[in-house]
């Protein structure tokens, strides 16, 4: 059976259990948890990702910050990224697939979506 390795940066625990939830419902799904970019990054730098979700507001390295680094670094320039987000703005949306994020969801989010954007991007 197929393995999935998933990364998901976001500072609310909430927000955090809820996508959690949602991407448990694909088979094969190992999901790793960071409370902010700078913990997303640590934990990138200690492993190979097949798709990361981070949320764009949090406290120390926000997730377009984040999105950066991660397209800047060869070794993870090509792992699909998600932002997940309170800002339904479409300058932010603008910004954040510029920088390389591959999709975009808002809050309040639904299981679906994550489901729906997961699939897609792991062709699970």
């Amino acid at each position: 059976m197929l393995t999935y390795k998933v990364l998901v940066v976001e500072d609310s625990p909430t927000m955090r259990q809820l996508i959690v939830f949602a991407l448990k419902r694909i088979r094969g799904v190992v999901i790793t948890e960071a409370g902010d970019g700078v913990d997303g990054l640590k934990k990138l730098s200690s492993d190979k990702f097949d798709l990361i979700f981070s949320d764009i507001n949090m406290p120390i390295m926000d997730g377009l910050k984040l999105v950066s680094l991660i397209r800047n670094n060869p070794a993870y320039k090509d792992v699909p990224i998600v932002m997940v987000t309170t800002e339904g703005a479409s300058e932010d949306r603008d910004r954040a697939l510029a920088l390389g994020a591959n999709d975009y969801i808002t809050k309040p989010i639904q299981t679906t979506q994550i489901l729906a954007v997961a699939k897609k991007l792991l062709d699970a």
